[in-house]
């Protein structure tokens, strides 16, 4: 028998969902909808002189080489970022799940990165791998590597890959430490009776009942290395060196407030929107068929 949730008035449902409701069209939809129009025009920095322009500011961006490179960039970017701020944090869940003594300690610790601000995390990476005063940058120096992220664009943008992924592995690691505790002890022990090792425990049993919240993350890191690494950018290379880490988010920036070219910038906020949703539509259409909700 399934319960059914019944209200004493029937506008209380809508006057429940009034406030969040209100928040979205705010704070979503109707910005959304003023970018949309904005990247139709074409106006001077102080709005003087507005021309409905149509898709010119479309097919101006998908004309400039740079604008490509930076669609580009930003792919390698987020599947970087994703792929690192995921995989350590799986790991340390797994450690985290195993320990008994001290655990709090433990999981407390792994968290704290997730309550510093992604410009703050930024400039702890920058110096730690300054060429002048970072001590990870004096070892490999000492080790014989040649690493400068003020002049070499590759060694850069690895700096703010770094600083992104370290910045959301406490994030990650909480959902999956929740998602191991969930786990039911007895099929793990059913399958150590029936002589399978830690690894294959992990493999055949843990890990998928555990792809939920895989795949909930795998769509979080995306948009958050879409969208929410801008801090961590703006921070630590402003998009150099000669354009080597400005990503679609950073270059919305500046050329929307640096350069005040409006329309240019509204448009590639509508285009960095829709490359996310067709991101998040895939995700949906191919990865979660390899998800098991039971």
């Amino acid at each position: 028998m399934q319960r059914k949730v019944v209200f004493p008035h029937r506008l209380l449902p809508y006057l429940l969902l009034a406030p969040q409701m209100a928040v979205t069209l705010v704070f979503f939809f109707w910005p959304g909808g003023q970018a949309l129009y904005m990247s139709l025009l074409l106006q001077d920095a102080f709005g003087h002189t507005v021309i409905f322009v149509g898709l010119e500011n479309f097919r101006a961006l998908f004309a400039d080489p740079a604008y490509l490179a930076a669609i580009w960039r930003t792919l390698y970017f987020s599947l970087a970022v994703t792929v690192l701020a995921m995989v350590p944090a799986l790991l340390f869940a797994v450690m985290a799940d195993r320990v008994i003594r001290g655990s709090t300690v433990y999981t407390t610790a792994m968290l704290i990165p997730y309550a510093i601000a992604p410009a703050v995390a930024g400039v702890l990476w920058l110096f730690m791998f300054n060429p002048a005063v970072g001590v990870i940058a004096w070892w490999m120096r000492a080790l014989g590597i040649d690493w400068n992220p003020v002049l070499d664009g590759s060694d850069a943008m690895w700096l703010v890959i770094l600083a992104s992924a370290w910045k959301q592995i406490a994030y990650n690691f909480l959902f999956f430490l929740a998602g191991l505790q969930s786990i039911p002890r007895s099929l793990l022990e059913a399958a150590a009776i029936d002589g399978a090792g830690p690894m294959r425990r992990f493999w055949t049993v843990v890990f998928p009942l555990l792809s939920p919240t895989t795949f909930f993350l795998l769509v979080v890191n995306l948009v958050y290395a879409f969208f929410d690494t801008f801090g961590v950018i703006a921070a630590v290379t402003q998009g150099g060196p000669a354009g080597a880490t400005q990503t679609l988010v950073y270059k919305v920036y500046q050329d929307g407030i640096q350069n005040l070219d409006l329309g240019s910038s509204a448009a590639q906020s509508v285009i960095l929107m829709a490359i996310v949703i067709v991101l998040t539509m895939l995700q949906f259409r191919f990865v979660e068929r390899r998800v098991h909700y039971h």
